[in-house]
């Protein structure tokens, strides 16, 4: 194990207060509506690239892959407005593409020629050309705190894919430990374009590394002497080396939600709105209700959902994906405290129910079912027992007294009046508070 300062615990607890943010997938590839580097793979192409045959047709699809940044031009790129959005919706960070594994970087790196910055792309040209600093200085400007996802494999290397043979798989095209020399060489590159993101974008709270695959015996990148000399400038950083076994300060399931609560780790769920990561302009969004749902899902379960959409090759949102961020801000506006800053709460999840808390608050929240959005005149909450003392209001409810309630079986029966249930507050969750006395609506 590489040694390197570990992270801040206020830190961790920092994260875990933030819950809810956004990732965005985005280079050239937008352009073709294509997964993100994974179709130059050919032993992945089963899966991320079928209608390539023959090692003929590979080759002819990365030399088309290869000539997307020369008509890469997003020239609606607008990151002030994706940041004032996110934050509409209830995020509290934003985790960004700035290079994935094809090895296109979308900032202005001194250390390759491909880049978005680069006189042979369109974009370059534009005022916003470097787009990792344009994006992560806008969402900085909301008080969104700031993630630099990297890939650590890097196809475009000559170091890692040598030019002139065919790569078989995601690894290098050579025996890193038979040509020692070659690999240093890619190392170093690895180490400066790390240094330059902690360097030159400002103040960064997440490095996201990405490619687990990439690490000791076999593809050993000094990752401890990355993370000493990225926290000796940005000591608050944490480090999300996914599935790389060190360094991995917050844990990142992918496309899924654990089963149980994880009360010892910080950990995030990283899901797509549609059904890929990067853009397609035909892709299936998932309804807003089952995006709330997931949330309050991992919330309860002691995580945050890093919810990713693709950005267009024009540089919008597709306007599904904002439709739903939009609906998840106006479910936000009235709950948020259910959310943000809370812990999860013993029985943490049961049935329709999720439960958070904060202090002596506690949180049940009906993740209501497609069907059942009428509120009841009397809603059952399954396994809570608040204090004697303890009053009931719904969030958002305004004005109106504390609701009244019994107990029932191993949990409570709650009254709702039909002046409450005739006005709901908002669509797919409805929340519970239960604290002391004072009046809350």
């Amino acid at each position: 194990m590489q040694s390197a300062p570990g992270p801040d615990p206020k830190r961790l607890e920092w994260f875990r207060d933030l819950k809810f943010g956004l990732f965005l997938h985005w280079g050239p590839y937008a352009q073709k509506g294509c997964l993100e580097s994974w179709p130059l793979v050919w032993k992945d192409r089963s899966w991320s690239n079928p209608s390539i045959q023959t090692r003929e047709q590979m080759e002819a699809f990365r030399r088309e892959y290869a000539a997307l940044p020369g008509t890469f031009n997003p020239v609606r790129f607008d990151p002030s407005a994706w940041a004032r959005l996110a934050k509409i919706a209830g995020m509290k960070y934003v985790v960004f593409t700035t290079k994935h594994h094809d090895g296109f970087a979308m900032f202005d790196t001194r250390l390759a020629a491909s880049r978005i910055t680069a006189p042979s792309v369109p974009f370059s040209k534009h005022r916003r050309a470097n787009i990792a600093k344009s994006l992560f200085d806008a969402f900085r400007s909301e008080d969104l705190a700031v993630g630099a996802h990297y890939s650590k494999p890097d196809w475009s290397h000559t170091a890692y894919w040598e030019p002139g043979k065919f790569a078989e798989d995601r690894n290098p095209t050579y025996d890193p430990q038979a040509d020692p020399a070659r690999w240093a060489g890619y190392v170093k590159f690895v180490h400066e374009q790390i240094a330059e993101l902690m360097s030159d974008y400002g103040k960064i709270d997440m490095l996201w590394l990405d490619g687990g695959w990439v690490r000791p015996p076999k593809q050993d990148i000094r990752l401890g002497e990355i993370v000493a000399a990225a926290r000796a400038k940005q000591p608050w950083l944490l480090v999300a080396n996914r599935t790389g076994k060190e360094f991995e300060d917050y844990l990142t399931p992918e496309r899924k939600v654990l089963q149980a609560p994880d009360l010892e780790n910080a950990w995030e769920s990283c899901m797509t709105m549609g059904a890929q990561w990067s853009y397609k302009a035909d892709d299936v969004y998932k309804p807003a209700r089952q995006l709330l749902h997931t949330l309050l899902d991992v919330v309860a379960k002691g995580g945050n959902l890093l919810l990713n959409i693709g950005p267009g090759p024009d540089g919008q949102l597709p306007a599904a994906a904002v439709a739903r961020l939009e609906e998840l801000g106006e479910w936000m506006s009235v709950n948020f405290e259910s959310v943000h800053g809370t812990r999860p709460l013993a029985p943490y999840r049961e049935g329709e129910w999720a439960f958070t808390g904060r202090g002596q608050t506690r949180y049940a929240i009906w993740l209501v079912p497609e069907g059942k959005d009428a509120m009841p005149a009397t809603v059952r909450i399954p396994k809570l027992r608040p204090a004697a003392e303890h009053r009931i209001w719904l969030l958002g409810a305004r004005g109106s007294a504390p609701l009244q309630w019994t107990v029932s079986g191993d949990g409570i029966s709650v009254t709702v009046p039909e002046r409450i249930r005739s006005l709901l507050p908002c669509r797919y969750a409805f929340v519970f508070r239960t604290a002391p006395s004072e009046r809350r609506g």
